[in-house]
């Protein structure tokens, strides 16, 4: 498998990077992602324990029986990544 194969396996799959991206401006709370992204709550489920088990993020304990995410140092490393992408993506022709 090549790098780029293996690495897609982590944050290839449909909302991850977005996940990651909301998540590079500090800990969130589930309902707070689920708000931002627009994501169904179950997709969001799958992908939060996906990114936890690759070492992308870990959750963080809160009052009341809540809890919060954050990237880890490995999480983290992906901002010029996604940096990258958005400029990328700016740059494509509008569909209409």
């Amino acid at each position: 498998m090549s790098e780029l194969a293996a690495a897609l396996e982590v944050v290839g799959a449909r909302w991850a990077l977005l996940i990651v991206e909301q998540l590079l401006e500090g800990p969130q709370r589930y309902g707070d992602l689920q708000r931002q992204l627009g994501v169904p709550t179950n997709m969001l489920a799958t992908r939060l324990k996906e990114l936890e088990a690759a070492g992308v993020l870990r959750r963080l304990p809160l009052k009341h029986n809540t809890r919060a995410y954050v990237l880890t140092d490995r999480g983290l490393q992906l901002a010029d990544a996604i940096t990258t992408l958005g400029r990328w993506g700016a740059e494509l022709p509008q569909v209409k």
